[in-house]
């Protein structure tokens, strides 16, 4: 019953993303949005299934077909794999208390860049395998500040499981961990190729990436593990940070429900702000400031656990202040770098 639970809850904030977010770039570009099927185009999300689903489904002639079948599966599964850990309320969940819950999460997010480059591979196209090689080539440099950034909270807690993360947070972790924060949405966005990270299916380029060739129900699992993806960082970034279910007054699902949308907010806010990245830029961005900085939070955490085994509130002050400081200096050496290049 709890499967068919999770299973309907996946669906149905997936959904939801997809209307929230075509309304709102819709309101950012000045136009409407989907405002056709049904009242304020509620029920767009329904009739692009319906239109996906009666499409042709067609397969390169050249094509692996059993590994282009295959390659939606195993991107999709993943995705709705990590949703057995994630607590939505206390204790309730598939496995909301797991011991090794984080490594879990880190583990199985990131088996679905696997699916990615067989769709790439099996499509027998060069614009399909360009795009592959940058989703496997972004997904190994992303991975790394990820987990460090996580780590910042693991340190804090010295627990791997979600449910006791959430309890621990009488502060949120945002306010001790902010630029831990600020590094995980990054790297979490880049891994959801969405913009500016979006290299891999740039249509400017390389006309849709790694799925240029599939159509029907199969480009709808991509779209479905493209948006689930999202749902699920989402998911984690609001159980890791923002105190998951926790809050005053309002059911606790439902906090937990308005901390996911807000953390998707924010993302198809950055997709309707920030034009595409260059492929050295995405790399260099990973590598040279992420990277340092996820190590330099770490370092710093930890310090501060050894020093202090209960965080006072002044450090939450302390850490804003470092993360500001630390912004402000990479932003300046990041421009200069820049200005290097244009010249």
């Amino acid at each position: 019953m709890l499967v068919v639970i999770i299973l309907a809850f996946f669906l149905a904030m997936v959904m939801g993303f997809i209307y929230i977010e075509r309304r709102g770039v819709g309101r950012f570009q000045v136009r409407l949005g989907p405002n056709r099927a049904g009242p304020q185009g509620i029920l767009q999300p329904v009739a692009d299934t319906i239109k996906l689903l009666v499409k042709e489904d067609i397969v390169p002639a050249k094509g692996d077909k059993w590994v282009h079948w295959l390659a939606p599966v195993i991107t999709l599964i993943p995705v709705m794999m990590i949703f057995a850990v994630v607590p939505i309320h206390d204790g309730v969940g598939l496995i909301p208390d797991l011991d090794t819950g984080i490594l879990y999460v880190i583990a199985i997010s990131s088996l679905a860049v696997v699916g990615i480059f067989m769709a790439g591979w099996a499509s027998n196209n060069k614009y399909s395998l360009i795009g592959a090689m940058r989703a496997v080539a972004q997904m190994v440099s992303y991975e790394i500040p990820l987990v460090l950034s996580i780590m910042g909270v693991i340190l804090i807690t010295g627990s791997l499981s979600m449910n006791q993360i959430v309890q621990a947070q009488s502060v949120p972790f945002i306010l001790l961990q902010p630029l831990g924060f600020l590094i995980y949405f990054l790297s979490a966005s880049a891994e959801l190729n969405r913009t500016p990270f979006d290299l891999l299916e740039a249509e400017s380029e390389i006309v849709a990436g790694y799925h240029t060739e599939y159509s029907g129900m199969k480009f709808a699992l991509f779209y479905l593990a493209e948006y689930g993806h999202a749902l699920a960082m989402s998911a984690i970034a609001a159980t890791l940070f923002l105190g998951g279910w926790l809050g005053p007054g309002l059911p606790s699902f439902l906090w937990f429900v308005i901390k996911v949308l807000f953390i998707f907010f924010i993302i198809f806010w950055i997709r309707s702000t920030l034009p595409r990245l260059r492929v050295d830029q995405l790399m260099g961005f990973a590598w040279k400031c992420l990277f340092p900085l996820a190590l330099i939070n770490l370092f710093i955490t930890g310090a501060e656990v050894i020093i202090w085994e209960a965080l006072p509130w002044w450090l939450v002050i302390v850490n804003l202040f470092i993360a500001t400081v630390l912004l402000v200096l990479w932003s300046k050496l990041f421009r200069s770098g820049r200005e290097k290049i244009a010249v």
